[in-house]
């Protein structure tokens, strides 16, 4: 029973306390009569933003401008606030021991390399963390009020800059960001805030290292980290492949006439937002097919490690991507730049990926049947695609909408909270977690080889 007792709270099984724990307090404050404009919200879609607040997700049943109070717009930024430096600290924890090579499932050992490892200091590190994430939400807000004074008032400047920084996608705009779907500024302001949220708290303390070394030593000698290299290159890659995808899916197969400085922006915009943040300078419904199946897959991949985003990671898609263009090539080994991907590593990546798709398929299944199970294929074409969109942008913590949140069942909005909560904290946490309970075998059974294709 104390096995048990100990297990349950090891260093794995924290976020999962932690995050619980928000989302209940944050459900009962969101409740309160304080937070609502006129009448209280149900306990339910309370739940609901708050599970989409705490895991930085952004998909909303209410209308955060009008229906909460100030007095609830804090606490919702509070809640998006402590959700985004809560999944970058325990992650950031999670690369750090990675890198030491210690086990998260073994807390003595956790505990000591915490407590004795003369190059990490606990307090330096939250309040470095700490530090470098108010700075850069200070600045963006600060920005966004200089470049539209009318539009962001100082609460609403730092409400939408904490939002784009972790992440979260939430806005007191009823239409998101379409009213500056023109405004580039503005635009590249909240691109940056998102990105920087994206790719995690290690590649921007190491980043400002390498800026400062180009700075001082005019870019002689400086080498950056092979983490840091992956993170930047697939993130980019994405984010371009991205761009160029949606322009031509919705300007030039699609008749909408825009200026092209305008189109451009649009498409470059929401090709960074849809992997991770879900803002929308766009009316996501009114988009092609095309655009939304490749959103999906955007939203799928998600941000960096030790970040405010979801998704099954760059690092993820870039080491499965490396293993089939190398199990194509018939070589053994993942290389990625210098250096060959581990087999663990690879194994990691690839329970990951199964296990994502059956959890995204499992609830696609269930929202099919509570969200219009009984309406037969003829009168129902076209709503498996919004129920797939926002089963992975639930998953991926994104947050767009094709219309379908607003309009979810109460049973429904369960399975995209249970989905919210499952792609925050990630299906290798929860999996490492009960696994933490598991016994050894200590012996092998014999083997033999598999007919396979």
């Amino acid at each position: 029973m104390n096995k048990n007792i100990n297990k349950l709270f090891a260093p794995i099984s924290l976020p999962i306390i932690f995050f619980i724990a928000a989302i209940i307090a944050g459900t009962i404050l969101l409740h309160g009569s304080f937070s609502n404009q006129s009448t209280e919200i149900s306990w339910i879609d309370a739940f609901f933003t708050a599970t989409s607040a705490i895991c930085v997700t952004g998909l909303t049943v209410v209308d955060t401008g009008n229906i909460f109070t100030q007095t609830g717009q804090t606490i919702l930024l509070f809640l998006i606030q402590l959700g985004g430096l809560g999944i970058m600290t325990f992650s950031s924890f999670a690369f750090y021991l990675v890198k030491k090579k210690v086990s998260l499932t073994d807390r003595i050992t956790v505990g000591q390399n915490l407590l004795y490892d003369s190059k990490f200091h606990l307090g330096k590190f939250l309040v470095q963390l700490i530090a470098v994430t108010l700075s850069i939400e200070v600045i963006g807000a600060l920005i966004l009020i200089v470049l539209e004074p009318y539009n962001f008032s100082p609460f609403s400047a730092l409400f939408h800059s904490i939002s784009a920084f972790c992440n979260a996608g939430f806005s007191l705009y009823s239409d998101s960001l379409t009213r500056f779907k023109g405004d580039w500024p503005v635009n590249l302001t909240f691109m940056a805030l998102i990105i920087l949220g994206g790719v995690g708290f290690a590649v921007i303390v190491e980043g400002k290292s390498i800026l400062w070394s180009l700075l001082k030593r005019k870019g002689r000698g400086i080498k950056s980290s092979w983490h840091f290299e992956i993170v930047i290159k697939t993130s980019f890659f994405l984010v371009g492949i991205g761009w160029l995808y949606l322009y031509f899916a919705e300007f030039i197969s699609y008749k909408k006439y825009l200026p092209f400085h305008e189109a451009a922006l649009t498409s470059l915009f929401q090709s960074v937002t849809c992997r991770t943040a879900g803002f929308n300078s766009l009316d996501i419904s009114s988009m092609t097919n095309a655009s939304l199946v490749f959103m999906i897959f955007l939203m799928f991949v998600g941000g960096a490690p030790g970040s405010c985003a979801g998704g099954i990671k760059v690092t993820t898609f870039r080491a499965l991507s490396g293993f089939i263009w190398n199990q194509i090539k018939g070589r053994e080994q993942v290389v990625i730049g210098n250096y060959a991907v581990d087999k663990e590593s690879i194994n990691k990546s690839l329970t990951l990926l199964f296990f994502s798709l059956v959890i995204i398929f499992g609830c696609v299944i269930a929202l099919d049947f509570t969200e219009g199970g009984d309406i037969p294929h003829a009168q129902d074409r076209g709503y498996f695609l919004e129920i797939l969109f926002e089963a992975v942008s639930a998953f991926g913590t994104v947050g767009l909408s094709a219309g379908l949140t607003a309009n979810l069942s109460p049973i429904g909005k369960i399975i995209v909270i249970f989905l919210m909560f499952v792609g925050r904290l990630g299906p290798l946490v929860l999996l490492g977690s009960l696994q933490s309970f598991r016994t050894k075998l200590v012996y092998s059974r014999p083997e033999e080889k598999l007919s396979i294709g």
